[in-house]
């Protein structure tokens, strides 16, 4: 039961210093936060697509959203372009908003599908303010967050902008390589790391940012690692960065390749390209090949191979160290979550601060909730493979026909026999199930009997009072590419 007052956090990147600003935010008079990076190893960097929790975050930390906007060459993103993925020339795009108008006792699936059988209605997009936004390239703030949406940030940048917030909170930042943990021999907590300067930095709680290979949360702590890959078999990414040819337009890009995907990040002076692939599937050089045949402008860098696995830390929290980042584990960037669990992490530690010491009980719902969070996102993810019509190569072939967890595969029967979609617990997505499920082509054979109620002339008007307000707010809103002159970068 030590009282917590020096937190040190192992590495920098997004996720050291999203947890270093957080903490010296909140908690800063009464704990003393230390962080340990070294500018010789890299991050992975690539995590420059976000989803709308992350204004959250900024609000609670107070951060100012035009500077954090100029420092990162930021831009506004309403949602993920999906193309390819339902079938080859086929395209939907997951917006973040929530799609049409729910009655208490049937969600607003059910209305648009009788209304597709009565041939009154449109796309199921069509009822989703901020899908018509994105797909016109149009943005703004509005009153009420009456438009939902997130971020491409350059992720080099944002290290450094909450770096200076982090410091100018009280946070101490270390240079150096940790050669060393050292743990106590009864309890196997973690005591301090040794630098190679042979400099040692002791502390009450640590925070393991140091990527994929948990330099404390599995080499020192051995939690283990649960794998994922029999669901999620894309195992390999190459990341470029190209010059913009074009405005960006405001949302990302994921386009479906024959043993993975592609992802584009606009930013305002670049582009962020990537190919998540399987390496079962497709050789290292062929995929370096397929991803530089389909960027556009002048290669910036170099192509860099990242590999993973993807899976979860058995636990985020053991003893005195929490893993944040990449060192809890691993799901593709295919809906833009990584810099979500990194907060989810960070807010759920701050819920729980152990500010008069350590209780197991704590512990233990941590990694409960964490656990939660992380197999449905992941549910959500597999369910963009398995729910396709391609046949066009073993890797979709695969996808196609592969054995799911029982909870995906529950709801998706769910919905498909009956058009229902239930919201399980404080889950991260809700309309999203219903967006991809439809846009990959998974229609329900039924719907709620209540919209039986409804005459064709009502059902028409109720369906064309949706389009109609969401026409209306569109002509106010200008294009995302002028509304980011009010963003000047910097000289």
């Amino acid at each position: 039961m030590t009282a917590i007052k020096n937190l040190v956090i192992v590495g920098g990147g997004t996720a050291g210093w999203m947890a270093a600003a957080a903490i010296t935010k909140l908690y800063g008079k009464i704990v003393n936060v230390t962080l340990v990076e070294s500018e010789e190893i890299g991050t992975i960097g690539v995590g420059e697509a976000t989803i709308p929790t992350m204004v959250f975050f900024h609000q609670l930390l107070g951060i100012n959203e035009a500077e954090f906007l100029s420092a990162t060459q930021g831009t506004f993103k309403l949602g993920i372009r999906f193309e390819n993925w339902r079938a080859q020339g086929k395209h939907y795009l997951h917006a973040f908003g929530v799609t049409g108008n729910d009655c208490w006792a049937a969600g607003f699936q059910h209305f648009w599908r009788r209304g597709l059988e009565l041939g009154i209605a449109g796309e199921f997009g069509d009822y989703c303010f901020e899908r018509q936004a994105a797909e016109q390239l149009r943005f703004a703030h509005m009153p009420n967050n009456g438009l939902n949406y997130a971020f491409h940030l350059d992720a080099s940048r944002y290290a450094k902008f909450l770096r200076q917030f982090s410091e100018a909170q009280g946070a101490t930042r270390i240079e150096g390589t940790i050669k060393q943990v050292t743990t106590e021999p009864q309890t196997g907590f973690i005591q301090s790391v040794t630098l190679n300067s042979g400099k040692i930095i002791e502390g009450d709680f640590f925070f393991d940012c140091s990527g994929m290979r948990g330099l404390l949360i599995e080499q020192a702590l051995h939690t283990g690692y649960e794998d994922w890959s029999h669901w999620l078999p894309c195992d390999r990414a190459i990341a470029v960065q190209t010059e913009s040819v074009r405005e960006p337009v405001p949302y990302t890009r994921s386009i479906a390749h024959s043993a993975g995907w592609q992802w584009q990040i606009p930013l305002r002076q670049r582009v962020g390209n990537g190919l998540v692939y399987c390496s079962k599937y497709l050789a290292d050089e062929d995929a370096k090949k397929l991803l530089l045949e389909n960027v556009e402008g002048k290669l910036l860098t170099e192509p860099r191979l990242i590999q993973f696995r993807t899976g979860r830390r058995l636990q985020q929290w053991s003893k005195n160290c929490l893993a944040v980042g990449l060192s809890g584990g691993f799901l593709e960037p295919l809906e833009s979550t990584s810099i979500h669990l990194i907060q989810q992490n960070i807010v759920r530690f701050m819920r729980m601060f152990p500010a008069q010491g350590i209780v197991q009980s704590d512990i233990d719902e941590f990694n409960k909730q964490a656990k939660f969070d992380l197999e449905h996102i992941r549910d959500f993810i597999i369910l963009h493979y398995c729910v396709t019509e391609r046949t066009d190569s073993p890797f979709w072939n695969h996808c196609r026909t592969m054995s799911l967890p029982d909870s995906l595969a529950h709801r998706i029967k769910l919905f498909k026999e009956t058009g229902r979609m239930f919201r399980e617990g404080n889950e991260l997505f809700d309309d999203s199930w219903l967006q991809v499920m439809i846009g990959q082509g998974l229609m329900p054979s039924s719907h709620n009997p209540l919209v039986d109620t409804m005459t064709r002339d009502e059902l028409t008007v109720f369906l064309l009072k949706i389009k109609d307000t969401i026409s209306k707010k569109l002509n106010g809103l200008p294009l995302h590419a002028e509304y980011l002159k009010k963003y000047p970068l910097p000289d």
